[in-house]
């Protein structure tokens, strides 16, 4: 089963990082995500630009409104996602734990189950076909 991997920190945190320690944590990363992607169960892996360059589109009567920066105003941000072909949850887990040991600081990492709707094309894609077998 697919599992979407959501990493959430402190931007305001993680914007104070050196290129040192930033490209430091990128590596660990990197060492924990290897293992997956050798398996063939690392699907798309994505670092989301800081929320002054988002948009949130917000649906009410009449036409949707758009606003500078996310909808949400929390202290931890969605910062990125992994999706990962996992077996069960409690792998799923096991992987965010160690996604956790290489990522310093604070932060949370939420993993939920994906399903597809419809004709996607990444649905089709080689990676995401492994897990409907």
């Amino acid at each position: 089963m697919l599992y979407a991997i959501l990493c959430y920190n402190e931007e305001n945190v993680v914007a104070t990082w050196t290129k040192q320690e930033d490209d430091a944590c990128m590596a660990r990363l990197m060492e924990v995500q290897s293992s997956m992607a050798t398996k063939g169960k690392l699907g798309p892996v994505v670092r989301l630009w800081n929320t002054d360059e988002a948009k949130t589109l917000k649906k009410a009567n009449g036409e949707p409104a758009v606003f500078d920066g996310p909808f949400a105003e929390t202290k931890e941000q969605f910062l990125g996602f992994y999706v990962a072909d996992c077996e069960t949850m409690d792998d799923a887990l096991d992987f965010a734990r160690e996604l956790a040991k290489a990522n310093p600081g604070t932060g949370s990492y939420e993993i939920r189950p994906l399903r597809f709707f419809g004709d996607n094309k990444l649905a089709s894609t080689e990676m995401l076909n492994v897990a409907a077998e």
